[in-house]
C-alpha cells in the first residue's frame, strides 16, 4: 500500500478508507481501553490522531516504544473523530516502530521553548510547530518566486559563488584561496595571489547582479535565485553570513518598470503563501504576530505609495516625533525612519526613489540632477527595507567615471563596461534577500530562524 501525506488525509481523507502513514510521535497518551498518539510527517501542521487498541499485534511492545520523537508507520483504518478540532482519526492495524527516542533525552518535550533554546538544535528543531510552518512557506515562496518569473518570460540564470568582483564595494567578503594558510607565498611583503589557483584574489559573492546584468543584455529577462555571502562580523537579528538572494534584471526598462515589477512580485508571492498555506499563516497570527495576516492582505490589496528620497526627508523633518537619529537631506535612511513612513504615516508600503548618488552603488543610473540616482527602495511595515534595486547605467562614459569615483579602476570591470561599448540599452532590476522576505511574512523576529542552518559569526554548527 502506498504512503499517504497526512496533509492529503485531513484535507480530503474519507471514512472507512484504509491507509499508510510514516512520520514522527508528536505524543502519546494512555487509557485503560486504548491509547492515542499524534503522528506528523511535516506536511502539516496539524498531527493526524491515531488510535491504538490492545488487539493490535505487540500492543504493549510498541506503546513502551512510541514515546516522543519516535519514527512509525502506521496502516489502518480512517474514521470520523469524536473529538473537537478534527475530522478524521486512523484506527491502526498495523504499526512499525524504525526508531525510538529515550523519553529521557529527547529534547524536544511537549512544552514551549525558547527560539534560543532550539538553535542549539539545528538538526532536529523544524519538528516544532514554527519552524516546521517556517519551512513550509520558505518552500512555497521559493516555488512562487520561479512561478512568477516563469510566467512573465524570464530565464533563470545561474550566476558564479565564486567571483572576484566585489559588486557592492562593501569590502566584507569572504576569501576564498587553495593557499596553505601556514605558508602563504608573499611578494614584498604581501600575499602573491597570482600563486593561487585562479591567479588573482577571489571571493565568495555578495550578489550575482553584475553578472545577470550581463544576460539580461542577451535575454531581455532574466533573474537568479541562489546563495550569497558577507563576512559582516554582527550579530543583529537582521543579518546572517550565508542568505539567498532573487535579483531579477531587465534591458530595456525604466526605473517605473522596475517598480511595477517589484510590487507585483511581492503581491504574486503574498497571495500563493495566503493560498497555499492557511493554517501556517494564520499559526503565525496566532502565536507569534498577530498583525501577520492584515500585512499579507494589505500587500496584495494595497497599491504602493511612491513619493521620491527628497519628499521623504520633507516627511520625516516635519514628524511628530523625535528619531534616534537625525535627518537631513543625504542621510542613508535608517530603520527607523522607514517604519515610519510605511507604518505610521502612509499605513502601507512605500517605494522611495531618486537618492544621493554619494550613499548608492556605482552602477545606478545618475539623473539629470547629478545629485541623484534612479535607485529605488521598497520599504515594508515591521521591516522596512525589504528591496533595493535601481536603473542601471547604461552610459559608458558616466559609467566609468562613477567606478572611478567608488575607488575602483575600469581594468577591474572591463567586461562590465563592454557591456555598454557594444549594444547598451536602458536597464534595470532589483534585490530581495529571500530571508528577510520569510521573516517579514512570518513576523518571526530573528532571522535566524527562518533558514534551515543560519551561518552568523562563530557559529557553522550543523
Amino acid at each position: 500500500m502506498s504512503k499517504h501525506r497526512i496533509i492529503n488525509l485531513l484535507r480530503n481523507g474519507q471514512p472507512e478508507e484504509e491507509v499508510t502513514i510514516q512520520g514522527w510521535v508528536r505524543t502519546k497518551r494512555e487509557s485503560k481501553k486504548f491509547a492515542f498518539m499524534e503522528v506528523n510527517d511535516g506536511s502539516s501542521l496539524a498531527n493526524l490522531q491515531v488510535i491504538l487498541e490492545p488487539e493490535l499485534e505487540n500492543y504493549k511492545i510498541i506503546l513502551s516504544q512510541i514515546n516522543t520523537g519516535a519514527s512509525v508507520e502506521v496502516t489502518g483504518i480512517l474514521a470520523e473523530s469524536p473529538g473537537k478540532g478534527q475530522r478524521i482519526e486512523l484506527h491502526a492495524t498495523a504499526v512499525t516502530v524504525y526508531g525510538e527516542a529515550d523519553p529521557e533525552t529527547y529534547p524536544l518535550q511537549k512544552k514551549r521553548h525558547s527560539f534560543e533554546f532550539l538553535r542549539t538544535l539545528g538538526h532536529i528543531r523544524t519538528r516544532t510547530n514554527t519552524l516546521g510552518a517556517v519551512m513550509r512557506i520558505r518552500n512555497t515562496c521559493a516555488n512562487a518566486v520561479h512561478q512568477f518569473f516563469q510566467q512573465q518570460g524570464f530565464l533563470w540564470v545561474h550566476t558564479p559563488i565564486i567571483t572576484t568582483n566585489d559588486c557592492e564595494g562593501a569590502g566584507e567578503l569572504f576569501n576564498v584561496t587553495r593557499f596553505n594558510l601556514k605558508d602563504v607565498p608573499k611578494e614584498n611583503g604581501e600575499v602573491d595571489y597570482s600563486q593561487d589557483f585562479f591567479g588573482r584574489q577571489a571571493y565568495l559573492t555578495v550578489s550575482g547582479q553584475l553578472e545577470a546584468e550581463a544576460m539580461a543584455l542577451t535575454f531581455d529577462r532574466v533573474y537568479t535565485f541562489g546563495p550569497t555571502f558577507r563576512a559582516e562580523n554582527s550579530n543583529t537579528s537582521r543579518h546572517l553570513a550565508e542568505f539567498w538572494m532573487i535579483e531579477p534584471e531587465m534591458a530595456f526598462c525604466d526605473l517605473q518598470g522596475d517598480m511595477d515589477l517589484a510590487e507585483a512580485f511581492l503581491k504574486h508571492i503574498f497571495k500563493a503563501v495566503l493560498d497555499q498555506c492557511p493554517e501556517d499563516m494564520e499559526f503565525f497570527n496566532q502565536r507569534i504576530d498577530d498583525s501577520v495576516l492584515t500585512t499579507a492582505n494589505n500587500i496584495i490589496n494595497q497599491e504602493f505609495e511612491r513619493i521620491t528620497y527628497t519628499r521623504a526627508i520633507e516627511l520625516l523633518e516635519n514628524a511628530p516625533k523625535t528619531f534616534e537619529y537625525s535627518v537631513e537631506w543625504g542621510i542613508d535612511l535608517q530603520s527607523e525612519h522607514e517604519r515610519y513612513l510605511c507604518e505610521e504615516y502612509f499605513q502601507k508600503p512605500v517605494i522611495v526613489t531618486d537618492y544621493p548618488s554619494a550613499i548608492k552603488a556605482f552602477y545606478m543610473r545618475l539623473n539629470d540632477d547629478e545629485k541623484t540616482v534612479g535607485a529605488m527602495d521598497v520599504l515594508a511595515p515591521k521591516i522596512g527595507e525589504i528591496i533595493g534595486g535601481s536603473q542601471r547605467e547604461e552610459r559608458f562614459d558616466i559609467l566609468e567615471k562613477r567606478i572611478k569615483e567608488a575607488g575602483m579602476t575600469p581594468e577591474q570591470l572591463w567586461w562590465y563596461l563592454d557591456l555598454r561599448r557594444y549594444g547598451t540599452v536602458p536597464h534595470a532590476g532589483f534585490g530581495l534577500g529571500f530571508e528577510r522576505l520569510i521573516q517579514f511574512m512570518t513576523g518571526m523576529g530573528n532571522i535566524r530562524d527562518v533558514i534551515p542552518f543560519p551561518r552568523t559569526p562563530e557559529n557553522a554548527e550543523f
